[in-house]
């Protein structure tokens, strides 16, 4: 393993979320973020509003320079998301999540959490030395990030099927080279 459960879990997210605006933007009403945040078992407040979700569109833009960022940038970043949100970590156990951290309190906007949550992750990223983890998506057409959890550092595409776009493109470049 090469982050703790809870790393992982909040680098996926991140890119989940960044990757969302992705077009056609699968965040574009209260319902979908409602929705996000089930599937990432995002706990703490929600309000279930449009400002609360216009505030997590707006995060986006702010997460995704950490995929391309070099370190000490990153870690400016990071820094910054810990101090917007009077960030204080503390150790945790809920649901079927063993102990894990949660570095604001549960009354936060969501938007706080999701933003504490991901420089926590990248704080686990940069002292160990992983940063090249994070990556954007080697599709062309694509403006999605990546999150290689890998052993073998090899994981290329995004969540949105353009891996499986580009082996077909290519299966289908090679069928026509043969005839």
């Amino acid at each position: 393993m090469i982050f703790t459960h809870d790393t992982g879990f909040a680098l996926a997210t991140a890119a989940a979320l960044v990757n969302t605006a992705e077009e056609p933007d699968s965040l574009a009403t209260p319902e979908q973020l409602d929705a996000f945040l089930d599937e990432f078992e995002m706990t703490g407040r929600r309000d279930g509003t449009v400002t609360e979700l216009a505030d997590v569109q707006a995060l986006r833009s702010v997460l995704k320079p950490l995929w391309v960022a070099e370190e000490a940038e990153a870690a400016e970043l990071c820094n910054e998301l810990l101090r917007r949100a009077m960030a204080m970590p503390q150790l945790v156990k809920h649901g079927q999540w063993n102990w894990h951290l949660h570095a604001i309190e549960n009354d936060q906007p969501v938007v706080d959490r999701l933003a504490v949550e991901t420089a926590m992750a990248m704080v686990d990223v940069l002292r160990a030395g992983e940063l090249e983890r994070l990556r954007e998506c080697a599709a062309q057409d694509c403006d999605g990030v990546v999150v290689d959890l890998s052993k073998n550092r090899s994981r290329r595409y995004c969540e949105r099927g353009c891996g499986n776009r580009a082996n077909v493109a290519a299966y289908r470049a090679r069928r026509r080279d043969t005839k």
